[in-house]
């Protein structure tokens, strides 16, 4: 058992992720520094302290994924080596390779963070030619199972991801990526009407197409944050009729974020139906919710599993533009059941899906690997 006297040390590994990513840095190196002294080791990040969180950035030149996976993460591992700690919590799967190396000191835990289903999400990856997915998809998925049987806890972030680890490890723990709370109930952001937002990366799979060719035929508003994944996709949109009626801010900091969705009356969730995405819930959806939105979701049985509960979102087909524009509209039509669908998607928010939930099950898994 250990010293209970001694503050526990926590140590955050990415070797993908940048040194401001929300879930890692905002919410869980964040939190666990309230409690625990905690470090993050993050490729190409700035060494600091922020939030009591010592940060430790390395230069890495990532030509490749491979590279990736092979240098960037043994450099990861002599970072990590050096700070000894308690608990190694690894955020990226090529990590699991380390995991022997890091339990060799002095006893440490390893916890998996697995924020994707990783083996359906291979099966979407454009960059893998479509004949090898299936394969490299199983390969991954026997590979995983083995390396966790030295991990000492899995943490993932939907119900569906969280049973398939626990049909082959026995501590799993479900921390979902909700948002963290900015505005106390009823202090819904004065909203405008017509105006719509995504925000989130910018890919075909995220339903964005149909989204602009169908307000080609709305009187709305759509703004647009993030980063498109190719060049060829943006040119795309962009040449659609509807771009017209899109304000494209590209990538903002969380604070611009916060304050374009305090202008948006709804917030689009109609993802493609991906293996990935039929699984998992966006996190935009939570923010969506936290800011006061009512939400224009794909109608995905876990999307309406939780939603139609709290009766904050219309449901379409993501791949029908017609569709997404009659809902849209029949949605601005019914200014009072918009306003309504609003502060019940703020009101569960605060209730259950935001991060200040989520974090006690954070420091309840630390402690049972501490103390247990």
């Amino acid at each position: 058992m250990k010293n209970m006297n001694k503050q526990s040390v926590i140590c955050h590994l990415t070797s993908a992720h940048s040194d401001g990513d929300i879930r890692i840095f905002h919410k869980l190196a964040v939190s666990s520094a309230e409690r625990y002294k905690t470090y993050f080791i993050v490729p190409n990040g700035k060494t600091r302290i922020e939030n009591n969180v010592q940060v430790i950035g390395f230069h890495s030149v990532m030509k490749s994924r491979l590279q990736r996976m092979k240098e960037t993460v043994d450099e990861v591992l002599k970072e990590a080596l050096k700070v000894k700690a308690d608990i190694y919590h690894l955020h990226d799967p090529e990590l699991l390779r380390i995991t022997k190396k890091l339990k060799s000191i002095n006893g440490a835990k390893v916890i998996f963070d697995s924020h994707e289903d990783v083996p359906k999400q291979i099966l979407d990856k454009y960059w893998i030619p479509v004949v090898f997915r299936k394969l490299i998809s199983k390969l991954y998925g026997y590979h995983e199972k083995r390396a966790c049987k030295m991990i000492d806890g899995i943490v993932s972030v939907t119900p569906i991801i969280c049973k398939r680890f626990s049909e082959f490890h026995p501590n799993v723990e479900m921390i979902a990526n909700y948002p963290q709370i900015n505005l106390p109930e009823g202090q819904v952001p004065k909203k405008t009407h017509n105006h719509i937002c995504y925000i989130g990366g910018l890919y075909e799979s995220r339903g964005l197409r149909e989204v602009i060719l169908a307000i080609e035929h709305c009187d709305v508003v759509l703004h647009l944050a993030g980063s498109f994944d190719t060049q060829q996709f943006e040119m795309e949109l962009k040449q659609l009729k509807g771009w017209k009626k899109v304000v494209f801010y590209g990538q903002v900091n969380q604070a611009k974020i916060t304050e374009l969705l305090g202008t948006c009356s709804i917030g689009i969730v109609t993802l493609h139906p991906t293996p990935s995405y039929l699984e998992a819930y966006p996190i935009k959806m939570f923010e969506y919710m936290n800011a006061g939105l009512a939400l224009l979701s794909s109608d995905f049985p876990l999307y309406r599993s939780l939603l139609n509960k709290i009766d904050c979102s219309e449901f379409v087909n993501p791949l029908d533009p017609n569709e997404i524009s009659n809902t849209l509209t029949t949605m601005l039509e019914d200014k009072q059941r918009l306003k309504e669908m609003g502060y019940r998607a703020k009101k569960a928010a605060l209730a259950q899906y935001n991060w200040s939930k989520e974090k006690e099950k954070l420091y309840a898994f630390y402690d049972k690997l501490l103390h247990g």
